[in-house]
């Protein structure tokens, strides 16, 4: 349950508000491609009749008789965790990674999120490990995260199978406090809608979180 201390503009409350016709609708549109086309499109592994793919670490099945998506035990996913991996579903289309990360603000119509997105996910890095670099570094690493050339430390996430999230520490001093991003491959918008990349980025956040 969301709490009402959430930003005004907050990803998750306002796709909760449109879950269901966007689920039907998803569905729907998903059942005129062929699985094997949204298999290949998405990064997904397509298991007989039905695909696989890791979320933000968590495995899903999905079933392309009805595009239902379950966790592997067979629980289905909640009305949210379907919506955003179905949105993903329909919107891959293969495009490569760009190699270019770019903040949130610079997604198409990211600048709508983008102060409540500073708010809930970076800036809750920096709080958390302030001048402790090799405590970011370490979580990021107990995560899976790739190290790369970016800050003070850098680590690269596969949120999706073709959807790369980066989470950057810049360290600061006793006088200037430590700062931190959360960057997007710059063709992330080619595979989510820009609500449901602050999902993931924020997401992400979480996860990286639990491991300090």
């Amino acid at each position: 349950m969301l709490q009402h201390h959430q930003p005004k503009h907050d990803p998750e409350r306002l796709w909760i508000d449109k879950l269901e016709p966007k689920v039907t609708a998803l569905r729907a549109t998903l059942l005129e491609s062929a699985p094997d086309d949204i298999a290949r499109n998405s990064g997904a592994a397509l298991d007989g009749e039905r695909l696989r793919l890791a979320m933000v670490f968590d495995d899903y099945v999905v079933d392309t008789a009805d595009y239902v998506v379950s966790r592997p035990d067979g629980t289905a996913a909640n009305s949210f965790m379907q919506s955003l991996v179905l949105t993903y579903l329909d919107m891959a289309n293969d495009t490569p990674p760009a190699g270019r990360w770019v903040t949130f603000r610079d997604l198409p119509n990211g600048s709508f999120y983008n102060q409540a997105f500073q708010g809930y996910a970076p800036d809750r890095l920096a709080k958390r490990w302030q001048l402790d670099i090799d405590g970011f570094s370490a979580a990021c690493r107990a995560r899976g995260g790739i190290p790369i050339d970016y800050g003070d430390a850098g680590f690269a996430f596969k949120v999706l199978p073709r959807l790369d999230i980066a989470a950057i520490y810049w360290l600061g001093d006793e006088d200037f406090a430590s700062k931190a991003s959360i960057l997007f491959d710059a063709a992330a918008h080619l595979y989510m809608v820009v609500d449901g990349l602050a999902i993931l980025g924020n997401r992400l956040v979480d996860s990286i979180l639990a491991q300090g």
